[in-house]
């Protein structure tokens, strides 16, 4: 007998709400030829005292709004809906049961699914008045020596403190550590969530509770409590050229760990923010922390004022020419020791299947490098042209040979290392013998012997000669990788006096070569996190946001995912545009990548190996503007978790949550991904898709099967999406607002833009939407398009309309074939039109908005 149970409030998750009153709902899936078994389920919850009960749940009519929901469940199975009232003084934990007949024995939940105890805790309506005085009544048992003062937070309903704890100054070229106990977080968390150093580039989330304990620095901590109050943790890095980072100690307690490379004695610095929300609390410390680093930044010096010259020059429109193409990288698909020939076939070979990249971006292995030592963080680099044998004509051949026979193309970025090569610069090629050149050690690998690297007076003109180069050669943008090798450096004195200069060489020389077209990678180390991609006094900055895609490694697909989802709850407040790598489409976890990819809100480039492309997936990621470039549906808000404290462990389902359009009147989003081993299931409220608003009406579409949910609010306790995933299974969720109109005939009519419904994030593709009831009594519905495709219109009164009586359709004005509207195959509520086909039929042609227009006329009173 197969079952799969799942719930609302979820298992093995916390829940807060806001009203002690609510509906606990639960779903059983069950085999169709059990559905007449005496179901029953019932809660295991605890009381306030800690006794446990039960309560059992109603099974829900069939006639219910409930078996409305989309949920792509098996043909064989059906779904029961079962629920009770229940009231929540402060907290609970719960677990379930079930049995298919009163003489029939129990089964758990857990034994099922795997999952842990769910949690619901409530949080007042009025969070003022839980405000705490002291940090001491947060963190037990508070090291008094340190210095704690309460400063101005720039969130609302949070508490913020500056925390200090001096550290010696470095001596004789060593730097100076301080390990320095701060305390136990609420005495013991609930859960905690942080962001460690997963590697000396990357960041990577921890998640566990009482005690705590990681197994790496980390640069962000937050710790939820039994009454849903959440205490953020952020050390700060880089000015005064000290890092500070967080430590779990042997009992539990938080320690910070200092290292100062000044010669002068100073202090590391921690920010903690106490408040009834995760995002709130993260936002208040990195929000001050973008006043700490602004307060050391002297703006009258020769960096700061280029800077502010050259972002000025910056024109909105390089934006999207540079975030919204498809792009292609060389890196997986043609693998190590590129040629010429070999990057142009690739070119060739999308062309040939129809996919028109944007951007080419020439990774990894096209330099001329020595290739002396046992490994790539041995090799150094030589000189700016391209390796002679791989380029025998040079890079700007093969860059002229792409662009002549490609104009789609419109950029083409190479790879470098911030400092040359992974192993710096050959001791004994041109780029050492045209520059001034030092000798530094490194920790991180012990390679034999040091590295060479470009001395502090050439930095400037090295970036600037060589980005002059690569202009010369039609090259306009770079990804310059491994920059978390400066701080790999043994010598304090080396890392004080060439960090600062090689990272704002490179912003200065990027922005006056390429603009904004450059990518910082392997760039998360602490300092470079504060002092490269924090400040405001420059464009926002492509960013890799996690580790790379591995397409031979199945168990890091998942991971990355995760991994990515996280650090965007933190680097969401940094200056920049989160990266998450490329991937490659004809890969069994390329769908997995690619709806993470559409809801990442950054650029989309894949790296297949020529002649092995999924096109209907690459369709699916973009479309085509009215001139004829191909474009992606990037959501205006970045994707992250809403999940802060649940595990990758967890048998649950990961939740991206995106926002595109204005507020209020935009399109929620939610991405639903199995990172387990098995199947999972799991009911979601709509009030967790990000940006909603309690009041407001919508319907919720389901990307992949194209189902629709009822006209729903966030406040009712019919509003859940039920999901199932099979293993690598996901699926995209977007709530689209709804716009009533009441007609005399036909009552109250529900209508929603849908946007482009085969895109994965179709809803990105609306730039304009309006729609009014007309005195005719005709209902005018009005939207621009970035691009072609199959626009839907969810219409409430659709079923009993007809597309040839009651519609008129028009694109730029004019009225567009009869077939190319007609009623959705997956759900007869949603109008279609094919732009696309319409535009091709009718011989359309772009005007000056690279916009379509579609306007929709249909009759209210229709018989």
């Amino acid at each position: 007998m197969e079952v799969n149970i799942s719930s609302y409030p979820p298992l093995g998750q916390i829940t807060q709400l806001k009203d002690k009153s609510f509906q606990f709902i639960a779903l059983l899936e069950v085999e169709n030829d059990l559905i007449d078994n005496p179901w029953e389920v019932t809660v295991w919850h605890s009381s306030v005292d800690g006794d446990w009960s039960e309560t059992p749940l109603s099974l829900i009519p069939d006639d219910d709004d409930y078996s409305l929901l989309p949920h792509a469940n098996k043909p064989s199975n059906t779904l029961l809906y079962f629920r009770a009232p229940f009231f929540v003084p402060s907290s609970i934990n719960f677990t379930l049961k079930f049995r298919n007949g009163h003489d029939q024995p129990w089964k758990w939940s857990g034994d099922i699914s795997g999952s842990t105890d769910g949690v619901v805790i409530f949080n007042p309506a009025n969070p003022l008045l839980r405000m705490a005085v002291n940090l001491s009544d947060i963190i037990h048992g508070l090291n008094l020596e340190l210095s704690v003062k309460p400063t101005a937070s720039q969130t609302p309903n949070t508490q913020l403190w500056t925390i200090n704890a001096g550290v010696s100054p470095a001596e004789d070229d060593r730097s100076t550590y301080a390990d320095v106990e701060l305390g136990t977080p609420w005495g013991g968390a609930l859960r905690y969530f942080a962001l460690v150093r997963h590697g000396a580039p990357w960041l990577g989330p921890r998640h566990g509770s009482s005690p705590f304990s990681l197994d790496k620095d980390a640069v962000m901590c937050s710790f939820l409590n039994h009454q849903g109050r959440h205490l953020v943790l952020l050390g700060v890095s880089g000015p005064t050229n000290v890092i500070t980072l967080l430590r779990s100690s042997d009992s539990g307690s938080v320690k910070l760990h200092i290292r100062n490379d000044d010669e002068t004695e100073s202090s590391g610095l921690v920010l903690a923010a106490v408040g009834d929300d995760f995002e709130s609390a993260i936002a208040a410390v990195m929000y001050h922390a973008r006043t700490v680093v602004f307060a050391t930044r002297d703006d009258q010096n020769k960096f700061a004022q280029e800077l502010g010259r050259l972002s000025d020059d910056i024109k909105p429109e390089w934006y999207e020419n540079w975030y919204d193409g498809l792009g292609y990288c060389t890196w997986n698909a043609l693998g190590q020791r590129l040629t010429s020939d070999n990057i142009i076939n690739a070119v060739e070979a999308l062309a040939k299947n129809h996919i028109n990249i944007s951007s080419l971006i020439i990774d990894d292995n096209w330099q001329d490098i020595d290739y002396e030592g046992q490994d790539q963080y041995h090799f150094g680099w030589k000189g700016f042209e391209a390796e002679p044998k791989a380029f025998p004509r040079g890079l700007k051949d093969t860059v002229f040979r792409i662009r002549s026979s490609h104009p789609s193309i419109q950029h083409v970025a190479v790879w470098h290392a911030l400092l040359g090569y992974w192993g710096g610069i050959a001791g004994d090629g041109n780029l050492a013998k045209t520059y001034k050149t030092v000798q530094v050690d490194r920790d991180d690998y012990n390679p034999s012997g040091p590295m060479t690297v470009i001395a502090k007076e050439d930095i400037e003109r090295f970036y600037d000669d060589f980005y002059r180069f690569l202009s010369d050669c039609g090259i306009d943008g770079v990804k310059t990788d491994v920059q978390y090798m400066l701080d790999t450096w043994v010598s304090a004195k080396q890392r004080r006096e060439l960090t600062e200069t090689y990272l704002d060489s490179w912003m200065i020389s990027a922005l006056r070569h390429f603009s904004i077209k450059a990518i910082s990678c392997m760039s998360q180390a602490p300092q470079l996190l504060f002092h490269q991609q924090m400040p405001r006094n420059r464009p926002p900055l492509l960013v890799r946001n996690s580790d790379d895609f591995y397409p031979d490694i199945p168990d890091s697909h998942p991971w990355h995912l995760f991994a990515n989802a996280h650090n965007a709850l933190l680097t969401q407040h940094l200056n920049i545009l989160p990266d998450w790598d490329m991937f490659q489409t004809d890969h069994e976890f390329a769908g997995f990548h690619a709806a993470a990819r559409c809801l990442s809100g950054g650029p989309i480039y894949i790296t297949d190996v020529p002649g092995k492309h999924n096109v209907d997936l690459i369709s699916q990621m973009t479309g085509v503007t009215p001139r004829g470039k191909t474009v992606i549906f990037r959501p205006s808000v970045i994707g992250k978790s809403i999940n802060p404290y649940t595990s990758y462990d967890e048998p649950a389902i990961l939740k991206i949550g995106s926002y595109h359009g204005r507020a209020a009147t935009g399109s929620p989003m939610l991405g639903v991904f199995n990172t387990s081993q098995n199947p999972l299931s799991e009911l979601i409220a709509l009030a967790c898709f990000p940006g909603v608003i309690p009041e407001m009406e919508y319907v919720v579409r389901a990307h992949r099967s194209g189902l629709v949910t009822p006209v729903i609010k966030p406040d009712m306790s019919t509003a859940n999406v039920a999901v199932s995933l099979d293993v690598r299974g996901y699926d995209i969720f977007t709530a689209y607002p709804v716009t009533q109109y009441k007609s005399e005939t036909n009552g109250m009519i529900f209508i929603a833009n849908l946007g482009l419904v085969e895109k994965m994030t179709g809803a990105a593709a609306i730039t304009t939407y309006q729609s009014e009831l007309l005195e005719t009594g005709r209902v005018f519905f009005s939207t621009q398009l970035k691009a072609l495709g199959v626009l839907g219109v969810y219409i409430s009164s659709l079923p009993d309309m007809s597309i040839a009586r009651d519609f008129m359709v028009t694109i730029q004005g004019q009225p567009i074939p009869f077939h190319t509207v007609a009623i959705d195959a997956a759900d007869n509520h949603v109008l279609t039109i094919d732009v696309e086909t319409a535009w091709k039929d009718m011989g359309l042609v772009a005007g000056w908005s690279n916009e379509v227009e579609v306007k929709v006329y249909f009759d209210s009173e229709h018989p």
